[in-house]
């Protein structure tokens, strides 16, 4: 026990002095195994390269490098202009249209900060033009970004799928309601909103108007079909979809909306290049710490002492839930995933929830991480395009904070919105 209590004290102090989280979780479990334990160092590379070394986990820089190919390949701003025509007439239009675009690039890039960047970078300049306060327009925009790790593909569905031996297929098909859920939430937010400062809406598109963006984006739109799709009908694992995608992408960056260039392209391969080294990097050293946690029996222990609570289940699911928001404020959404999914899944399966829609509950917590402090990524993403402080986008946020606990919430007691669909598709 006094192992585990260094393992931990070790890592909140290295965070605390803003080491990054891959090299924190490194460290701490390097230096408790030294000084702890009689195994031999040579078995953390080992647990590194081990967890690392799986096929499903190759998806994850297919998927960065298809969703950073839609960028640069005008994808993206076709969705945003799609958007645009659907719901800008509405009271708050704008914040709706925020919200929108986001969702439809949620289903192409399986990344929150992904969804910050392309679609806050559009929308957050042009809310300000249109009289919206930019504290306000910067905190929507990053609360929408979350729902790029839910609507499938999500980078963290790929992770926990792996940890916790569920399909992957099966939880990129639960989070398509979940996802459509909290879009639709921070929109009746942002409606209130609107009333309440008199953010109004724009001109309403035309039926030609919203056909002419439907058939410039209908390309787009064909990603996540062809994803889920080939996943479902047997075609390709969700592996070989990533790479699908990217090869897709390339062909309609190209050839039919002829905006991707070869200096586009190294751009893309550029940036997820350095993306997907900094998350393989948390990814392997996550292992090693999980591997720590495992021999040293704290998953059992933590999920006896729990269930000896004889709490009711109400109050369990509430407790497992805190447990997940604390740790999404400081520790990001791979590394939590990975080390607290073998210390939760269980007590929840003893509660009957499905590993299924554990998956969901874990992922929307840590989602609602990206956007509270410290540790916020969204924020700090936010922050940059909207040129505000962290401090005045912290405050501005809490709302959304709120609308996606609620969110949250349902998910946790209503087993039907993330296992409707993956029932349907059996």
């Amino acid at each position: 026990m006094s192992g585990v209590i260094l393992l931990f004290v070790l890592l909140i102090v290295l965070m605390m002095a803003s080491v990054p989280v891959g090299i924190s979780l490194g460290v701490s479990t390097l230096v408790t195994m030294v000084l702890t334990t009689d195994l031999n160092v040579i078995t953390i590379p080992q647990y590194c390269f081990r967890g690392l070394d799986s096929f499903p986990l190759m998806a994850i820089p297919f998927f960065m490098l298809a969703g950073n190919l839609m960028k640069f390949g005008g994808l993206s701003e076709r969705l945003i202009n799609l958007a645009n025509s659907l719901v800008r007439g509405f009271k708050g239009g704008l914040g709706h249209v925020t919200v929108l675009a986001s969702m439809f690039f949620a289903a192409l890039s399986g990344s929150a900060p992904a969804t910050v960047m392309a679609i806050g970078s559009n929308v957050i300049p042009e809310m300000e033009k249109r009289g919206y306060d930019r504290g306000y327009a910067t905190a929507l925009a990053s609360a929408a970004g979350t729902i790029g790790v839910i609507i499938p593909p999500s980078i963290p569905f790929v992770i926990y799928g792996v940890v916790s031996n569920t399909s992957i297929g099966a939880l990129f098909v639960a989070g398509i309601i979940p996802g459509i859920l909290i879009g639709v939430v921070l929109m009746v937010v942002n409606y209130g909103f609107a009333r309440k400062y008199g953010y109004g809406g724009d001109s309403k598109a035309s039926f030609r108007e919203f056909l002419h963006e439907l058939k410039d984006s209908i390309w787009a739109l064909l990603v996540p079909v062809i994803i889920l799709g080939g996943i479902y009908g047997g075609i390709f694992t969700p592996t070989e979809s990533a790479v699908v995608a990217v090869v897709y992408t390339l062909l309609i960056g190209f050839f039919v909306y002829k905006e991707l260039t070869w200096k586009k392209v190294y751009d893309a391969f550029k940036e997820t290049a350095s993306l997907n080294g900094t998350t393989t990097f948390m990814v392997g050293l996550s292992m090693s710490f999980a591997s720590y946690l495992a021999l040293a029996g704290v998953p059992a222990a933590i999920g006896n002492y729990i269930l000896s609570l004889n709490a009711a289940p109400v109050v369990i699911l509430l407790l497992v839930n805190l447990i997940l928001l604390v740790v999404g404020c400081f520790i990001d959404n791979i590394s939590s995933t990975i080390i607290l999914t073998p210390i939760l899944l269980p007590i929840v399966q003893r509660l009957g929830m499905d590993p299924i829609q554990f998956g969901i509950v874990l992922t929307v917590n840590l989602a609602i991480g990206f956007i509270t402090p410290p540790y916020g990524v969204n924020l700090f993403y936010g922050s940059a395009i909207g040129k505000i402080s962290l401090e005045e986008l912290a405050k501005k946020i809490m709302p959304f904070i709120l609308a996606m606990i609620f969110c949250l919430l349902l998910l946790t007691f209503i087993p039907s919105l993330s296992m409707l669909l993956p029932g349907i598709m059996k």
